[in-house]
């Protein structure tokens, strides 16, 4: 098989997994819900904070929710617009509150109109904090899942294409780290280094890489032998070429599908981290972090499990339930056995 046929052969093959994909409704909507999540991390200081989003001021147009601006450095924006004359405008976002400004006078005040999802100890708006971690919850989902494919990609593939004892030694490695807890093994490991978002995502993806490796090496193993593998290393192809070029697109679909229940993962082990202390450093807004206050308010202040661990349920189950259709789509023998 040529190249351009190659290529043919695999534009249509995944333009038969999307239609495949499409046809399951349930795995449809998970990715909605993925695609939703996405905008509100991409656009969360226009959901939540306590910058306008439009502002006129003075008969000039500002947008301080998208840009900084040296006039309004410390600027009181709703005590501006309480006093806003005439032609001045103040579009704020739906939740008007930063995710890090704290109210003494609203501790622990149940959901209202004004907070809608309550408020936490320290009078921070819980809705806004929500919004704020989704960014952080995905950020370390996407990165730490693109460490351990990168990783997992690279030992896999070597692993499958060469064989023998090259094979028999990255396997051992393997299976050395499977036997460790992974859970405990990030605990340990950051236990000895500062708390930072940048930390969590490397020591997730360094730690996780062992499923995707694994299954890289079964696809190699499997696509060296095929007619146009052979034909690519006759044809004097180096190494790398044929693994990346060739081998990789044409067993790429089941390392795609770990990498989303990996996602899923990943956003499940920083809210858990976060949860123990061990998560993103505060100030900064973390799903697990909210949850963990509930523990000594849990009798009354049932706001603060319900929100968040709602976004971590939603996040986790569209994850995976996109990860299930999409095995299904690419494999339909596969298809019913769950996850």
């Amino acid at each position: 098989m040529n190249t351009g046929s190659a290529q043919q052969h695999s534009r249509g093959y995944w333009r038969t997994v999307w239609g495949e994909f499409k046809r399951d409704r349930v795995a449809a909507a998970g990715l909605v819900v993925i695609l939703l999540l996405i905008g509100v991390a991409l656009f969360e200081d226009l959901i939540a904070g306590n910058k306008p989003i439009v502002l006129r001021w003075e008969g000039k147009l500002y947008f301080p929710a998208l840009v900084d601006y040296a006039e309004f450095a410390d600027a009181d924006f709703k005590r501006m617009a309480k006093r806003a004359g005439e032609g001045d405008f103040f579009l704020f976002p739906p939740a008007r509150f930063s995710p890090t400004e704290n109210d003494l006078m609203v501790v622990l005040e149940p959901p209202s109109s004004t907070h809608f999802f309550g408020t936490d100890d320290r009078g921070r708006d819980v809705l806004s904090r929500i919004v704020h971690g989704t960014r952080i919850s995905l950020s370390v989902g996407f990165v730490a899942v693109g460490i351990s494919m990168l990783i997992g990609v690279f030992l896999g593939a070597i692993a499958g294409y060469y064989g023998g004892r090259t094979d028999f030694i990255v396997s051992r490695l393997f299976e050395v780290m499977m036997t460790f807890p992974v859970f405990f093994l990030i605990l340990t490991i950051l236990a000895f280094r500062n708390p930072s978002i940048y930390n969590i995502m490397i020591v997730i993806g360094a730690t996780s890489w062992t499923g995707i490796a694994r299954l890289v090496r079964g696809e190699f193993l499997r696509l060296r032998k095929n007619a146009y593998v052979e034909a690519a290393v006759a044809l004097g192809a180096g190494d790398l070429r044929v693994m990346m070029r060739h081998m990789l697109p044409n067993g790429i679909a089941p390392v795609l599908v770990s990498a989303t229940f990996g996602v899923a993962g990943a956003v499940l082990v920083e809210s858990a981290l976060s949860f123990l202390g061990f998560g993103v450093p505060p100030p900064q807004p973390s799903w697990g972090d909210v949850l963990s206050q509930s523990k000594k308010y849990v009798d009354f202040a049932w706001w603060l499990v319900l929100f968040p661990g709602l976004a971590i349920f939603i996040t986790v189950t569209s994850f995976n339930l996109v990860g299930e259709g999409f095995r299904d789509a690419s494999d339909p023998r596969l298809k019913g056995r769950g996850f």
